[in-house]
């Protein structure tokens, strides 16, 4: 076994989870300091008083940092892969990690710029979270197709392919959101894309 690969399969169920709790422990404790509405509120809203904005900014950032890990150790087995089979560009490969690396960046900025405080700052780093996020699960599903079938199955990559779209049709309205100055929309798409974003690397 490759020495980074050594207890790393905890890495994206770890993920997963914790940006789960990160969510709905926000939410609650939003909810019973009666903050925000317990109907569907914007996840943003969650995380903008205290003291629920200091555990949402405490947990969002620990998930960016176990998505930064989990990406570099994808990146990592990849690299390994080629060196044996070149199946794919090692361009592609770093390209990858960078936008994988600028949206959890964009994810430390949403939870640390609350809206309330600094719209702007925060309006962007929801962008960049968004739309780097995206590029990364689009480009690791074209890695995925160009590897198979030495590495990936067809189910795997039919499933990446099926969480790039879903993330994709999630970061539209999410930028025409932010672009007209509001995030209405914020509840149903942004919440799709964190969720395609963390179960990818899970398979």
């Amino acid at each position: 076994m490759w020495w980074f690969l050594i207890g790393s399969s905890c890495l994206p169920v770890a993920l997963v989870i914790w940006s789960c709790a990160a969510f709905v422990i926000s939410f609650l404790i939003a909810v019973l300091t009666r903050h925000v509405p317990p109907l569907v509120p914007f996840i943003s809203d969650t995380g903008t008083q205290p003291p629920e904005r200091c555990i949402f900014g405490l947990m969002i950032n620990l998930s960016a940092f176990l998505g930064l890990m989990v990406m570099y150790v994808r990146y990592k087995l990849l690299q390994t892969l080629i060196e044996r089979i070149p199946l794919i560009s090692p361009r592609l490969n770093r390209t990858a990690l960078i936008c994988g690396a600028l949206g959890c960046l964009g994810m430390c900025i949403v939870a640390n710029f609350q809206e309330t405080a600094l719209r702007i700052v925060h309006d962007i780093g929801a962008l960049l979270s968004f739309v780097m996020g995206t590029l990364y699960l689009i480009l690791q599903s074209c890695i995925s197709f160009k590897m198979m079938p030495y590495h990936h199955t067809h189910l795997v990559c039919g499933f990446r392919i099926m969480l790039s779209t879903v993330s994709t049709v999630a970061t539209i309205p999410s930028i025409l959101s932010v672009e007209g100055g509001g995030h209405h929309i914020e509840p149903v798409f942004s919440v799709a894309l964190k969720y395609s974003r963390s179960h990818s690397d899970l398979v």
